[in-house]
């Protein structure tokens, strides 16, 4: 382990001036002794016990604790969390007008008792931090990322101060040299600080400013009895040949155990190991697994994940969960190919970007964690990439992830900036980037899940587009320091320089990484997700998504239109004249043949309602291509999976956790059991049919073309056989012994069909939801369709109320608004005569929904009205 990995950051960065009123009741030397941060994540408790409180000042107000007013007014405030979060607690927070944090200092205190010797870790600072015992300076940073510890004295009754400087008046003060300046980050000396740009890029996310003690703060005791306190593991595992390696070490605050047993567990299957003194402080060991079960993605096998744990006396410590899995890239094929092949499989990676679920808190709950990644596993992403402008997730995040099968794409948090023009600038900067990025590697070492690290977002794109020469697009952060430790540390993922990066563009959709927007904000047409020949894009498809009809009456948006606030939630790029809406609306417009102005002015209900179909028809109609058999893409990934605040934001999730139309549009087609269909123009209508599965399945695949919705034009059905892990592509004209002008495109005489349904079902299943279904409409304009005459009926099974909706002719995108249920499955077509069960679920779980009766109405955008339904017809 290099020291350099984890070293602690340099004192007097940034360091204030002391004032004659600062006291020392310990001896201090004019540069706080610093130490060697122990890796690895914390498994032994040493949280700082106390209650903690929080105090706003003016900038430089106070210079030291004992400035501060005697009668000034504390709040109790959560730690960790952040200021912003101890405001909400303290009801002094609105989320329409967050107030700029950045413009005033803040102050932390806690007070404990205690004497001797101790060690004082703070695992994340945000970000022009000081850190005061009993009146004395023991620590500055400016880094938010890192850890940092310094060796204490503590005196009996001890205070503990953090102050948080502002950031906005020191920010003025920088000046350095840089080859470009991103336009979408507020102020670009940013590049002089480690912190998130969370807060700092106006149009893409509010304005919530990240400051406080947003990990925890430990105090350990070296002499203390307790051979739990203060531990920290550090977990890797590897593969050899069959077998699985896992390697732990255990880091104490103090002198460390002559020996301890440890295991390693599958189920009630145990493997045993004896961890030795590796020094003074450290215990290490290595165990073998043999026949080691191989930990998947969930769409294509099991997440099996064996337990580590360390004995120590009597108490057992439950150190990682771990994986073991081959991740490598695919460059096969054409050049410009990028592929992930997991355990030698080629996997079609799908997914979301991920942000902090709660901005002003930022140090998410384990519980609200499993919450959102749950909504992801469930709406069949493999996949959650953290981008380069947001933060590092706790570890809650990728244990989650690991137990989940969702692969992660970590981005570095780096992002946009130039980050080595300035020599003297970049010095510093890169002994910080090496103990951030060693630092969070041996954190994390024992996650099957992460699959890719990337250096950074758009850091070559936007030079690129800002007109720098082609030699300054590359950097060293991301060529050679970064993927240096990377090889050192976790030699077992797959690491990409930048996010994009590749081609004669750094953004060259048909070459390496890209973020493909030609579908969405450069207002491409539908074909060019397959003109574009995109190989995998880390990035697609963000739109101005509409909340359903319970989020906006809420949160007060009932006259959404007219609402400033829904304006302002509206997404933008910085100095761009439109909207994410306005690209919303440009499809509306081309897709469905309607006036969105006009429709927002007469019909407001109708217009959110196509705004919503919109969106679900475009996200499936591009992953259809993408994933059709044949494509050169493998993979993409949403931007974004949830919305910081309620309103139409990039989220298809809303900031409630509800669903958006397009979580239910993608769940339906990034199935691992899937059929496809996909326009080929003249040469008709090809089915893809896909099993990612580890099991071969027998399915039967029913082909329906459909006259007025309702008749039957051409019919056929075909038995497919698919082993584990099989595609295959069939031609619709193969399927019939006549012609058949599947898609319109030779137009002899008018069109004799309106849909074509491809339906699959189990071959052993005489009824039923279907596996998958997949529909193609040769006019897709709104009015195109005959009223579907939907019907719907409850009932209530085991205390379990479950929903029937049928129509008598296809139904487009039905959606269901209930009053005090939500449906488990929403925004889908229906063909004529067709069932669907749709289980009804309370918000608040099973004891808020009794005595709860479900009722409300089942709308389809071809339907002149909705059909109601109510349980207390029962």
């Amino acid at each position: 382990m290099n020291a350099r990995d984890v070293a602690p950051l340099a004192q007097g960065q940034g360091a204030p001036t002391t004032s004659a009123k600062t006291t020392a009741t310990t001896p201090v030397t004019s540069e706080p002794t610093a130490l060697a941060i122990a890796p690895g994540v914390a498994v032994g408790s040493g949280a700082l016990a106390g209650e903690w409180c929080w105090l706003q000042t003016l900038p430089d107000a106070a210079q030291a604790p004992a400035d501060l007013a005697p009668d000034a007014a504390w709040l109790p405030a959560p730690v960790p969390g952040t200021v912003a979060a101890a405001m909400r607690a303290a009801g002094r927070w609105d989320d329409s007008a967050p107030p700029p944090l950045h413009r005033h200092d803040h102050w932390y205190r806690v007070r404990f008792v205690g004497s001797g010797a101790r060690t004082l870790r703070c695992n994340g600072l945000a970000t022009l931090a000081e850190v005061w015992l009993n009146g004395v300076l023991v620590l500055t940073t400016r880094h938010m990322f890192a850890a940092h510890q310094v060796a204490v004295q503590l005196a009996g009754d001890n205070t503990l101060h953090l102050c948080f400087r502002a950031l906005h008046p020191w920010l003025r003060r920088q000046r350095g040299q840089v080859r470009w300046k991103p336009r979408m980050i507020v102020p670009p000396t940013l590049r002089a600080v480690r912190t998130t740009l969370l807060g700092h890029m106006p149009g893409w996310c509010p304005p919530v400013h990240a400051v406080g003690p947003w990990r925890s703060i430990e105090l350990l005791d070296p002499a203390s009895a307790d051979p739990l306190h203060g531990v920290r593991a550090e977990v890797s595992t590897q593969l050899d040949g069959t077998d699985g390696i896992i390697a732990l070490t255990l880091h104490f605050p103090g002198p460390a155990p002559a020996q301890a047993r440890w295991l390693a567990a599958d189920g009630d299957s145990e493997i045993w190991g004896t961890l030795a003194r590796a020094s003074a402080q450290v215990l290490a060991g290595t165990l073998r697994v043999p026949q080691a079960r191989r930990w998947w993605p969930h769409t294509h096998g099991d997440p099996v994940l064996y337990r580590v744990e360390a004995r120590l006396g009597a108490q057992a410590l439950h150190c990682a969960r771990v994986g073991f899995r081959i991740v490598e890239e695919d460059r096969e094929g054409e050049p410009g190919a990028f592929a992930l092949r997991v355990n030698g499989e080629r996997i079609f990676c799908r997914g979301a970007c991920v942000s902090s679920h709660d901005l002003p808190g930022l140090a998410d709950s384990d519980e609200a964690v499993a919450r959102w990644l749950q909504l992801a596993r469930d709406a069949g992403m493999n996949m959650v990439r953290v981008s380069g402008v947001t933060c590092y997730p706790g570890e809650a995040f990728y244990r989650c992830c690991d137990a989940l099968g969702l692969m992660v794409w970590q981005d570095f948090m780096f992002a946009n900036f130039d980050y080595g023009a300035d020599p003297q600038a970049a010095r510093g900067l890169m002994d910080d980037a090496a103990r951030e990025v060693g630092q969070w590697l041996l954190s994390t070492g024992a996650h099957p899940a992460i699959a890719v690290l990337c250096g950074g977002s758009e850091a070559e794109q936007q030079a690129a587009m800002l007109g720098t020469p082609r030699g300054d697009w590359r950097q060293p952060l991301f060529d050679a320091l970064i993927p240096g430790l990377v090889a050192r540390h976790r030699a077992d993922v797959v690491y990409v320089r930048n996010s994009p990066s590749e081609g004669a563009w750094p953004f060259q959709p048909d070459t390496g990484i890209t973020h493909y927007y030609g579908v969405g904000a450069y207002q491409r047409p539908l074909a060019d997700a397959r003109l574009a020949n995109v190989r995998f894009t880390s990035e697609c498809l963000a739109f101005a998504n509409v909340p359903c009809a319970r989020t906006l009456n809420q949160h007060g948006l009932t006259q959404p239109l007219h609402d400033p606030r829904w304006k302002a939630r509206v997404p933008r790029d910085a100095g761009a004249a439109w909207d994410f809406e306005d690209i919303r609306d440009f499809y509306l417009r081309k897709l469905y043949q309607v006036d969105p102005p006009q429709l927002r002015y007469e019909r407001p209900a109708r217009y959110l309602a196509l705004s919503r179909a919109v969106v679900a028809e475009i996200m499936t109609e591009v992953f259809s291509e993408w994933r059709r058999v044949g494509s050169t893409c493998a993979g993409g990934l949403v931007w974004q999976l949830q919305d910081l605040l309620p309103g139409a934001g990039w989220g298809i999730v809303d900031a409630c956790g509800r669903p958006k139309s397009p979580w239910h549009a993608l769940r339906a087609v990034w199935q691992p059991l899937q059929v496809l269909l996909t326009d080929e123009g003249l040469n008709g209508l090809h089915v893809h049919v896909i099993n990612e599965t580890a099991q071969a399945r027998t399915v039967q695949l029913t082909l329906r073309c459909l006259r007025d919705g309702e008749a039957v034009a051409a019919q056929a059905r075909e038995v497919l056989a698919l082993r584990p892990r099989e595609c295959c592509r069939i031609a619709a004209a193969a399927m019939l012994d006549r012609f058949f002008d599947f898609t319109y495109a030779y137009r002899f005489g008018p069109p004799v069909h309106d849909v074509v349904l491809a339906t699959l079902h189990a071959d052993d299943d005489s009824g039923g939801a279907p596996l998958s279904q997949a529909v193609y409409l040769p006019d897709r304009s709104a009015g195109a369709l005959a009223p579907p005459e939907l019907h719907g009926s409850v009932e209530c099974v085991q205390g379990q109320w479950w929903l029937h909706v049928g129509t008598r002719r296809f139904a487009r995108w039905v959606h269901i608004e209930d009053h005090v249920f939500v449906p488990e499955q929403d925004w889908f077509h229906l063909g004529p005569g067709e069932t669907r069960r749709i289980r009804l679920m309370h918000e608040g779980g099973p004891e808020a929904a009794s005595g709860a009766i479900p009722s409300g109405e089942i709308y389809a955008i071809n339907a002149d009205r909705p059909a109601s339904y109510d349980a207390q017809a029962l």
